[in-house]
């Protein structure tokens, strides 16, 4: 960015930007956020459902504003939860695709603002805290309707396979993006993070030239590109880094803190 450039509004990732993978949150960090808070609107913008998003906003002591849910299916206003915008997709093909490709893998869709509806049960904290209310059903009660995302899941596979199964897959009319494990994540097609943030900024009268991103995932690239600014976290793979502006530290190094000391 040019000297002088100052963002006025921030868009954070959750997992492997805000928290570490064992769910740590670093008062270094908290406190940089807090300090960014009080002059411009921090926004959350997470793969994460609105129910295992607002204890994030709630640990930050976020003011009231938008966080951007669902890898960008879901814009919602915080803390009331009210939902601004929502995009959806019918997934019945794809659940098909994946039985015939992957026919192991679990598969989970969110349920509203209630939990998740899965096939079969998620490895303990995939799916957020042991309170989130989880409902294992058949593939065809799965998605009776349209969803905001299908969860693909199989943790006897290897980030690679993923890569691989969701090119068999042949995704045409969604979006997706490959989780740091076998994680798979399939959105309405054109949906991603800058969906949400687009419909977040509006609210405030901003663009994306004002917004500074931080995110460490692959369903972190589209927001990073969006952004005035996007950086991605040192523990980013590298086709991650290779889209962002700049590389901070990793989360275990507070790359988010050292980014936001910066400017606030």
């Amino acid at each position: 960015m040019t000297d002088g450039w100052r963002p006025k509004a921030v868009a954070l990732d959750i997992d492997g930007t805000l928290i570490d993978h064992d769910e740590r949150l670093s008062p270094a960090v908290v406190d940089a956020v807090r300090r960014a808070a009080a002059e411009v609107p921090i926004i959350l913008a997470t793969g994460r459902s609105w129910q295992t998003t607002q204890p994030v906003a709630e640990l930050l002591g976020l003011p009231a504003g938008f966080v951007v849910c669902s890898n960008g299916a879901r814009t919602l206003r915080q803390p009331s939860g009210e939902v601004v915008d929502e995009r959806t997709f019918d997934p019945t093909t794809v659940i098909a695709s994946v039985r015939k490709y992957a026919p192991n893998a679990r598969m989970a869709v969110e349920e509203e603002d209630t939990g998740y509806r899965v096939t079969a049960p998620f490895p303990p904290g995939d799916l957020g805290s042991d309170d989130v209310r989880i409902r294992v059903v058949s593939d065809a009660e799965l998605a009776p309707g349209h969803v905001t995302r299908l969860i693909i899941r199989d943790p006897d596979q290897s980030e690679d396979d993923f890569i691989q199964l969701a090119e068999r897959l042949g995704l045409h009319g969604v979006s997706y993006a490959v989780g740091w494990t076998a994680w798979l994540d399939i959105a309405p097609e054109g949906v991603d993070k800058s969906t949400g943030l687009k419909v977040a900024l509006a609210q405030y009268g901003l663009e994306s030239d004002d917004l500074l991103a931080l995110g460490d995932g692959r369903n972190d690239i589209e927001m990073l590109v969006f952004a005035g600014l996007g950086i991605a976290m040192g523990s980013a793979p590298d086709e991650v880094k290779a889209k962002a502006d700049e590389v901070t530290k990793s989360v275990s190094d507070d790359g988010v803190a050292a980014v936001l000391n910066r400017y606030f």
